[in-house]
């Protein structure tokens, strides 16, 4: 590889490693007994998505939403109920979800344990529709 070949493919953001341990959680206001923490963002230096925690205490419940931008989000915890588009699913550690932007969801964790996932959201602004309880 040239010098040019290497000095393009180190172009941009540099590598980031965060620990888990140093996560600072907040709570979501939209939702009772969910938190959130952000894993990575544009501030890390992630040009195109973020990364957060998602974590549902035993009872939780996030009222029927919509966001202006997709998420993808992987279950690591907990089993856990989230509406889609009008449809129940059970979820548990090990699924993957994809909700489009727009798409009415919520979540409702009525277990014992507590519920935690990933979601990943494209970087930039995201409103977030308050439609209804679900």
């Amino acid at each position: 590889m040239s010098d040019t070949e290497n000095a393009t493919a180190t172009d941009g953001p540099e590598p980031v490693v965060k620990r888990g341990s140093d996560l600072s959680m907040g709570t979501v206001d939209a939702g009772e007994g969910m938190s959130k923490g952000v894993l990575l963002d544009e501030s890390d230096g992630a040009p195109h998505f973020a990364m957060r925690r998602f974590e549902l205490a035993p009872g939780a419940r996030v009222p029927n939403h919509t966001n202006e931008v997709e998420h993808e989000q992987y279950v690591l915890a907990g089993e856990y109920t989230v509406g889609i588009d009008g449809e129940e699913h059970t979820v548990t550690a090990g699924d993957a979800l994809l909700i489009p932007a727009g798409v009415p969801h919520w979540y409702r964790n009525d277990g014992d344990e507590p519920g935690a996932f990933i979601c990943v959201v494209p970087n930039g602004d995201d409103t977030i529709h308050v439609l209804d309880d679900e």
